[in-house]
């Protein structure tokens, strides 16, 4: 068995497998705390493995041992790649997990506002290229609902969606995941990435369509697909080298100015989605902080 294998194995014990990028983990309804999430969604950050992800499914079930938790995988390439419609498919497992109402044609809105509390939990932008791409499923699955959740994080991520100033930390971010594969140095793993989104970015031009970091990007700020009544936490640093922290602050800006209730909670001398493992009291202090506000804005206290 490989090491991949047994990683794989040993976190998804007790986990239920969905498709190859969505997996489950249900608790008992009857044990469930009415101040704590139903359901904990997290989008992994791409490439990450599921080492990575442990700690934080650990550190969710420290805090709420009794949520349901939906763990997604988040290949770079895979969402690079994808068609917004067809990673929109990809993710319609996420729905029948948190909201199966929505798929069996039910009173989504009456089912989701008396039955369920969930936190939305997205890491880098390709974790967010895979969250707006479920709420775009499930806008198209019920006719234009919102895909309800209580409270949105965003831990290093949206950054910029401009292709030149950021070829350089983008390329970095997918040789990182792909450099254990070649045997060459680092810098040409980088170089070939970049020029992979170089021919990425210039199709998607010739063709002007919108790029998947776009698109996540412009829609959890948008009232038609995220939920204007949630929480957004933003967990961002200024020592990342993949996400600028101006672009974090410029879109937590944007989204309070649209109406959402936000907290910006800034780490010191931290890396990209590197914040939990050197500040990790801070760090979950900050998610239960913002979990019991918005529990509260939303009357459930």
């Amino acid at each position: 068995m490989s090491k991949a294998v047994a990683e794989a194995e040993s976190l998804m014990l007790g986990f239920t497998k969905l498709s190859h990028q969505v997996y489950v983990q249900e608790t008992d309804p009857n044990l469930q705390d009415p101040s704590h999430p139903t359901t904990i969604v997290i989008y992994g950050w791409g490439d990450a493995r599921p080492r990575h992800l442990a700690k934080y499914v650990d550190g969710y079930r420290q805090l709420f041992p009794h949520a349901g938790i939906v763990l997604i995988f988040s290949p770079i390439l895979k969402a690079l790649y994808q068609t917004l419609e067809a990673r929109s498919r990809t993710m319609v497992p996420v729905i029948e997990a948190v909201h199966p109402e929505a798929l069996n044609k039910q009173d989504t809105k009456e089912k989701t506002a008396n039955n369920q509390r969930v936190l939305l939990h997205v890491m880098s932008n390709t974790g967010g290229m895979n969250c707006a791409a479920t709420m775009n499923a499930f806008s198209k699955h019920t006719g234009g609902e919102i895909f309800a959740h209580d409270m949105l994080v965003c831990d290093s991520t949206p950054g910029s969606t401009h292709f030149l100033p950021n070829v350089g930390p983008w390329s970095r971010a997918m040789a990182l995941g792909a450099a254990r594969w070649f045997p060459w140095p680092f810098v040409v793993t980088q170089t070939l990435a970049a020029l992979f989104l170089g021919c990425l970015h210039g199709f998607g031009w010739l063709l002007g369509a919108t790029s998947a970091a776009e698109f996540s990007t412009l829609a959890v700020n948008d009232a038609r697909l995220a939920d204007p009544g949630a929480k957004r936490l933003y967990l961002y640093s200024k020592e990342d080298d993949i996400i600028h922290w101006e672009d974090i602050e410029k879109h937590a800006a944007d989204a309070r100015h649209k109406g959402w209730s936000v907290t910006a909670e800034l780490f010191e001398g931290t890396p990209h989605v590197g914040h939990m493992r050197a500040h990790p009291d801070q760090y979950w202090a900050a998610i239960s902080a913002a979990w019991t506000e918005a529990v509260v804005n939303k009357g459930r206290q």
